[in-house]
């Protein structure tokens, strides 16, 4: 286990993290051109989502925020959430941290668990919510609201929202605002980012102008299209000869630029890219392609989401979190595998992490990505995150095993024309990770032997786990060829969605989030509150595994789902 864990943007995680499908109130239904009704928003009465960040200055009370709660799981022998992030890592990632299933390297300060909400008992307090109350909270817009708030501000010079939401989508997955914006559907990472835990949630990239437009300067979706399959391709296949790969793509026209992406030697309508071309396209000609490396000025926006348990795939229209990600610069290889060496050494010495920028800005990590998020304030706004809240979205998005180049979700994307839509798990089936011939999420329940990493989710336990012996034919139903998918997995129940929605909401009351923003109901056991041997008993007891991947083994790409040698 070490100081920093993966989490999805869910950019992640990761996320975590994560959504499920459009929210009908916020979203035009599936290839419809009529944008629904907004749901209700909150009154309208002025407020400054930049006051907290600004009045807390650069305070900070706990210089390693960036370990996530879950880095501090009680593993005993037999459960190994740490092989999900921490493995054998893929090139150009060269952390190769699989070291750190074996022991909880963290500095002095580090070994403290400050995640002191882990521990507290909400049911009480969670019984006394009435069900129509916090229905209401979770049905209230607060995206526009913080939109509104810092249109036109120049004081602040930060990310102000720009992705119109109420206005929806078009079949392509293009945003109607022009914004150039584009949402996309992937496969949530494991554990924490499951709706089961707690949140859904939603995502969006955005390539720079000259990725989207032509060489005369014009705006063309056909050039964008094109440079969005290629970095589709480049991140979410695994290494191997450029020249073999064969990725899915939505309908792409090969006369706009004159390359013949698919092979068949013809310019026409290609739904296959064969091999990587070696630059990127329209404007952006001169940009070399690199496998597992995004483009500076690539920008990634990420909702988190409280779940609505009448809403389409649970999405609630209230936001927890609202994330947004730009790569600010894009490293040459010997300066990416210098920042890794930098990296290893400063928690194999036990240094406390540094991050450049501030809430004003976002802070910045080693590796050219700024982070930057929003949180709710005490009333449900969204407000900009202090310095200490910033730091806790750091850890997993600088330098740990699994990642590519720092993201989650955009690599695990459905490939091709079937992923350009909103989040959605209605369909989607539990595929295996890349080397591996097993489900994902079964393999994961396998080695951590619950449905989250803390095992605190009892109904998964109930669910998976009858008399405590994972039942695998009823996993495996949401795996190809089975009678399930993934909605139904990893759905809560009602009444537990409820009271996930309202642990949660008791957090944000509090404005306990330095303490942790994990929407736990009865205290967690499978935790240390502060580590004394740092020494894990998985490497005695042989259950640390190498082969943690993020990329997928998609049935319709060919020679991926083949496991390793």
């Amino acid at each position: 286990m070490s100081r920093l864990h993966g989490s999805g943007f869910h950019f992640a995680s990761g996320l975590a993290l994560l959504g499920l499908v459009a929210v009908q109130l916020w979203l035009p239904a599936r290839g419809g051109s009529e944008a629904a009704a907004a749901p209700p928003r909150l009154a309208a009465e002025a407020f400054d989502p930049l006051a907290a960040a600004r009045a807390a200055g650069t305070r900070v009370a706990n210089l390693e925020a960036s370990i996530p709660p879950q880095c501090y799981t009680r593993t005993g022998a037999r459960s190994n959430p740490c092989y999900a992030c921490h493995t054998a890592s893929q090139d150009p990632n060269g952390m190769n941290d699989w070291h750190l299933q074996e022991e909880y390297a963290f500095s002095d300060v580090g070994r403290v668990n400050h995640w002191t909400n882990l521990f507290v008992d909400r049911r009480p307090a969670v019984a006394a919510i009435a069900d129509d109350e916090l229905l209401r909270h979770v049905r209230e817009d607060n995206y526009a609201p913080l939109r509104e708030a810092l249109a036109g501000r120049t004081d602040f010079t930060g990310y102000a929202p720009d992705l119109d939401l109420a206005a929806g989508f078009d079949v392509d997955g293009l945003a109607r605002d022009g914004s150039m914006w584009r949402t996309y559907a992937w496969k949530p990472f494991v554990g924490a980012f499951w709706p089961t835990n707690g949140s859904t949630g939603d995502a969006f990239i955005r390539l720079p102008t000259s990725f989207r437009t032509g060489l005369y300067g014009h705006v063309s979706t056909d050039i964008y299209k094109l440079n969005l399959a290629v970095l589709e391709a480049a991140v979410a296949a695994p290494r191997g000869p450029a020249g073999a790969l064969a990725w899915p793509t939505e309908p792409l026209d090969e006369r706009v630029v004159g390359v013949d992406l698919d092979r068949d030697g013809e310019l026409g309508v290609a739904t296959v890219l064969r091999g990587l071309p070696t630059h990127y396209f329209g404007a952006a000609a001169r940009h070399p392609v690199r496998r597992g490396v995004y483009p500076a000025g690539t920008e990634f926006l990420h909702s988190v989401r409280y779940l609505d348990p009448d809403a389409p795939g649970l999405v609630a229209a209230r936001m927890k979190e609202l994330r947004y990600a730009r790569k600010v610069e894009e490293l040459d290889r010997w300066a990416i595998q210098r920042a890794y060496e930098e990296e290893f050494d400063s928690r194999q010495e036990g240094q406390l992490p540094r991050w450049r920028g501030s809430p004003e800005v976002g802070l910045r990590g080693d590796f050219g990505w700024q982070l930057q998020g929003f949180i709710e304030d005490a009333g449900g706004r969204l407000r900009l995150q202090t310095a200490e809240e910033h730091r806790f979205c750091m850890g997993c998005h600088n330098g740990i095993g699994v990642t590519v180049d720092q993201t989650f979700s955009f690599p695990r994307k459905l490939p091709g024309g079937r992923g350009w839509r909103y989040q959605d798990l209605r369909g989607m089936a539990d595929v295996p990770a890349v080397g591996h011939a097993e489900p994902e999420y079964l393999t994961y329940m396998r080695r951590v032997g619950g449905g989250d990493e803390l095992r605190a989710n009892d109904e998964m336990l109930a669910r998976f786990f009858p008399g405590g012996v994972l039942d695998e034919t009823e996993v495996r139903r949401a795996a190809p060829g089975g009678d399930r998918d993934l909605a139904w997995l990893l759905a809560p129940s009602r009444a537990r969605a409820l009271a996930l929605d309202k642990a949660y909401w008791l957090i944000v009351r509090e404005q306990s989030f330095t303490r942790g923003r994990d929407a736990t109901i009865a205290p967690a056991a499978n935790v240390h509150r502060e580590i004394g041997e740092t020494a894990t008993e998985l490497a005695a007891a042989g259950t640390r595994h190498l082969d943690g991947r993020l990329q997928l083994a998609w049935p319709e790409v060919a020679g991926l789902d083949a496991p390793a040698p």
